[in-house]
């Protein structure tokens, strides 16, 4: 399947999808491990099961999705080949994706992406594949990616709303299910709900009881204020250290399935996002990225607030992403704090 129509209403995206999507990345994707620490468990009196994206090929959860995606494309449209954007964890799973599978990427990224992120994109490219970086100030990237998409006959692979790619990222949660067995609430961060609608869909297929919880920044809090209004919100280049999380809104995809499968979505601060970050690379001495504590940034949060909604539960969360900017990360912590 393609880019989807925009006169065609999407279609559930299903546990099946999801499944099959294991079957087509056995072999191909890594199997990231489920962390535990006793000091999280003590700090949340609950049992929490983190699973550790940051171990996955190019680094982040955003592979399962793109091999998904690519995998399943005509043999026509593999050899006209795909357009993607991103401000860098799906830029460099598409590469290495594309890579893999033979097929030449285009990859739009932001002047502002990451450095580490940006060169890790080129350095996943394969043959006739490139990256065109834009500033984010002067036009957008779906804009500019649909009008090269269209010059050049590409396939569009997008960042999140796609049911391939909705379905790869939905075995991030089937693992974690597979490995722990239920869990009474899993935390999983959100910016253009891929992730979250692909492991809420998980969730409701193999532990229908289990709460789903998105997690969002507060500085770009658009689906939280689209989940709880019905009604799509949009942002517009907000401002926070979670660039992961820097979508404009949900999509269309992923909007109803978010509606339909999540059980809720809170935003954290800034501050909170950097002591998760903290936490993680201190205590449990793991290479995260902003981005990629969210959901422990949630979960720590929910445990401050409302103790009694975690306290004596199991508890999954979705570590996202270990593209971290070294230096970066070594300034937020010490400006943080002991």
């Amino acid at each position: 399947m393609d880019t989807p129509d925009p006169n065609v209403p999407p279609s559930p995206v299903t546990i099946a999808d999801v499944q099959a999507a294991a079957i087509g990345l056995q072999g191909i994707a890594n199997r990231p491990p489920v962390m535990t620490s006793r000091t999280l468990d003590a700090t949340t009196d609950a049992a929490v099961f983190c699973k550790c994206e940051n171990f996955q090929r190019a680094g982040a959860f955003k592979f399962r999705g793109a091999y998904n995606a690519i995998s399943q494309l005509t043999d026509a449209h593999r050899e006209r080949g795909v357009l993607a954007y991103s401000s860098g964890n799906h830029a460099q799973a598409v590469a290495l994706a594309g890579r893999l599978l033979g097929v030449s990427t285009t990859t739009i990224m932001p002047s502002d992406a990451p450095r580490m992120k940006l060169k890790a994109t080129r350095n996943y490219l394969g043959p006739s594949s490139e990256v065109i970086v834009y500033e984010r100030d002067e036009q957008t990237r779906e804009a500019l990616g649909a009008q090269i998409a269209q010059e050049r006959s590409l396939t569009i692979i997008p960042p999140y709303d796609h049911p391939h790619v909705i379905a790869g990222q939905g075995t991030t949660a089937l693992e974690l299910f597979e490995e722990v067995g239920e869990l009474d609430a899993l935390f999983v961060c959100v910016g253009g709900g891929g992730l979250l609608s692909g492991c809420a869909i998980a969730a409701r297929g193999v532990c229908p009881a289990c709460r789903v919880i998105g997690v969002e920044p507060a500085n770009a809090d658009d689906a939280a204020r689209s989940f709880h209004a019905k009604t799509l919100h949009t942002v517009h280049n907000p401002d926070t250290i979670a660039d992961g999380a820097r979508t404009p809104s949900l999509g269309r995809w992923t909007f109803p399935l978010v509606l339909a499968n999540v059980d809720d979505i809170i935003t954290v601060s800034e501050t909170e996002i950097v002591l998760a970050l903290k936490f993680v690379w201190e205590r449990m001495r793991l290479v995260i990225e902003p981005t990629g504590v969210l959901a422990l940034a949630g979960l720590l949060q929910i445990a401050q607030s409302t103790p009694s909604m975690v306290a004596g539960k199991r508890i999954g969360v979705i570590f996202s992403g270990g593209n971290a900017d070294i230096q970066m990360v070594a300034k937020l912590i010490a400006k943080a704090g002991a």
